[in-house]
């Protein structure tokens, strides 16, 4: 599909109401914790910003996700989307969104243009509350991962994401004793599951109301 397309599209669907749970209910992980559903003000919870950062390459419309080094950490070596944490210092949710993905992956924020946001999501795990934004660069970015943060960087092209077969059903173990059914989307071999994947249901909702 082509990055012209995709991107005028997108920035007319996301000026509409969002789906929020609807979307994001088709990739959760069974069974259903229902305390990351419409989690908008969560006092105790710290917060977050993700980035879904859609480039060209060749006319395709492609889009990044990091692989986290692995570490001492809840989220160590899972696929994601290139964020982090909001800093006091940081003026909005949009601004660390693009200074985590400039730390993360290199691509420099001035250059990110931001179309909208995506609902926010609650991760129980790790008591972030994510908000995601959706946002574009106009040439193909010569990324530079965080050597202590991201592993690799991973690249998929928006056809691949809205291919019904990409998504798939696996069991993960969360703690020891402890399995869920996760539905996932099947990205260079990865296993895309939990948040990011619930995240990118929303937006193929958003794209396609009856994609789901």
């Amino acid at each position: 599909m082509k990055f012209d397309t995709v991107i005028h599209r997108l920035s007319s669907a996301l000026v509409e109401p969002l789906p929020g749970r609807l979307g994001q209910m088709m990739m959760a992980p069974l069974p259903v914790d229902e305390s990351r559903f419409g989690r908008n003000e969560l006092p105790s919870a710290k917060k977050g910003a993700v980035l879904l950062l859609f480039y060209p390459d060749n006319e395709r419309c492609m889009l990044p996700f990091i692989k986290r080094t692995s570490y001492d950490g809840i989220h160590a070596g899972q696929v994601s989307f290139p964020g982090g944490k909001w800093e006091r210092t940081d003026d909005s949710m949009s601004y660390t969104a693009r200074r985590e993905t400039e730390e993360e992956i290199g691509v420099k924020m001035e250059n990110i243009t931001i179309l909208g946001s995506l609902s926010s999501l609650y991760i129980p795990p790790s008591n972030f509350l994510v908000t995601p934004f959706v946002g574009y660069v106009d040439e193909t970015p010569a990324f530079v991962p965080h050597p202590r943060e991201v592993d690799r960087v991973i690249t998929c092209s928006f056809d691949h994401l809205v291919d019904r077969t990409t998504r798939k059903l696996t069991e993960v173990s969360i703690k020891e004793g402890y399995h869920v059914s996760a539905p996932y989307f099947d990205i260079e071999n990865e296993v895309v599951w939990g948040a990011t994947a619930m995240i990118l249901a929303e937006l193929l909702h958003v794209w396609d109301p009856h994609c789901n």
